[in-house]
C-alpha cells in the first residue's frame, strides 16, 4: 500500500464550537483552502489538533469529515498515536475503516519504553493497523527519543513509511536519513528547521504553518525539489517571524488564535488544559502575521 509522503502536508487544528463541540463545517472550509492551495496532504488528530482531548468516537468523527471533504484529491495521513500499543492499533484500524491513506503515531509517552519497546510498539501497529505509518519523534512531548538505530531497523518493517522529525538534532537526523531503507521518507515536523533539513535528504514537512500559509509553505517544498535553493530561502525568510511566533505558547493555541484572527475558523476555543492567549503574546503572534507577505 503506497503512500506519498513528499510535499507539504498540514498539521491540521480541530476547530470547536463556543460550547466546545467539534466545528465541522470550520474544518471542511479550512480544509478546501488547504487544497486549493496547493497542499501535498492532510494530517488530523495530531497535536495541532488536540487529539488528547478528543473523545474517541469524535477523533474518528473529525479523520471521516476530512477524508470525506478531502474526497481523494490528497492523502489523509490521520494521527492515531497512544502510548497503549493496542489502542494505537484500534486507532489506526479506526482510522483506516474511516478511509485515511495513512496513519502518523507519536513515539509512546509516559512509560518511556526503551528503544526495543518503542520498535515493537511501531512493528505491531504496522502488521495490525492495516495502514502505512509514519512514525512521530518529538522528544519534548514524549520524555523519549527514537533513536537513528531503532527508526533504521523500523524503516525495514513492512508497512512503516516513514518518520516525522522534532528533534531538533541535525546530526542525528543525518545519521537516520543516511541508515533507512530505500524509499522511506523523513519529514520535517519543527517549521523553522524544514530547509535545512530538506538540504540534507529530508523528503517534505508536516507543519504548523501551513494552517496559515498553506500557499508558500507548499511553495517552499517545491522550490526546493525543483533545484531553487535561492527561492526556497526566500521563502523560508519571510515565514520564519511567523513560525517563531506560533511557538510563543504551547502548540496549537498560538496557530489557533492566528486562524481566528485572520477569519478563517469562528473563534480560538480550546478544550482545557489549554487555555486562551496570553495578550502579550498575542499582540507579538498579531505583529508576525502582519509582516506575513500576501498571496
Amino acid at each position: 500500500m503506497a503512500l506519498n509522503l513528499s510535499g507539504a502536508f498540514t498539521a491540521l487544528v480541530t476547530p470547536f464550537r463556543g460550547d466546545g463541540s467539534l466545528d465541522l463545517d470550520a474544518l471542511a472550509r479550512l480544509v478546501e483552502w488547504q487544497i486549493e492551495s496547493g497542499i501535498s496532504g492532510l494530517v488530523p488528530c495530531g497535536s495541532t489538533g488536540e487529539s488528547a482531548t478528543l473523545t474517541p468516537e469524535e477523533h474518528i468523527r473529525v479523520v471521516r469529515h476530512v477524508v470525506e471533504v478531502a474526497s481523494g484529491r490528497v492523502p489523509v495521513v490521520a494521527g492515531t498515536g497512544s502510548n497503549s500499543t493496542r489502542e494505537a492499533i484500534e486507532l489506526t484500524s479506526a482510522a483506516r475503516s474511516a478511509g485515511a491513506d495513512g496513519a502518523l503515531l507519536i513515539s509512546p509517552y509516559y512509560n518511556k519504553p526503551t528503544q526495543e519497546g518503542i520498535y515493537q510498539h511501531y512493528r505491531m501497529v504496522a502488521l495490525e493497523g492495516g495502514l502505512p505509518i509514519v512514525l512521530y519523534n518529538i522528544p519534548g512531548r514524549t520524555a523519549s527519543r527514537i533513536e537513528s538505530e531503532t527508526t533504521a531497523r523500523l524503516s525495514r518493517v513492512p508497512g512503516v513509511a516513514g518518520l516525522k522529525e522534532c528533534g531538533g538534532d541535525f546530526a542525528a537526523t543525518a545519521e537516520t536519513i543516511a541508515s533507512v531503507a530505500p524509499g522511506f521518507a523523513v519529514l520535517s515536523g519543527d517549521d523553522p528547521l524544514t530547509l535545512p533539513l530538506l538540504a540534507i535528504g529530508a523528503s517534505g514537512v508536516i507543519s504548523t504553518v501551513s494552517n496559515i500559509a498553506p500557499g508558500p509553505v507548499a511553495e517552499l517544498v517545491r522550490r526546493f525539489a525543483a533545484g531553487d535553493v535561492a527561492g526556497a530561502r526566500r521563502i523560508h525568510y519571510e515565514l520564519l517571524p511567523l513560525a517563531l511566533a506560533l511557538f510563543f505558547e504551547t502548540n496549537p493555541i498560538p496557530v489557533k488564535t492566528a486562524l481566528a484572527i485572520l477569519g478563517r475558523i469562528p473563534s480560538a476555543v480550546l478544550r482545557l488544559p489549554l487555555t486562551e492567549m496570553a495578550k502579550k503574546n498575542r499582540d507579538r503572534l498579531e505583529a508576525a502575521l502582519a509582516e506575513l507577505p500576501r498571496a
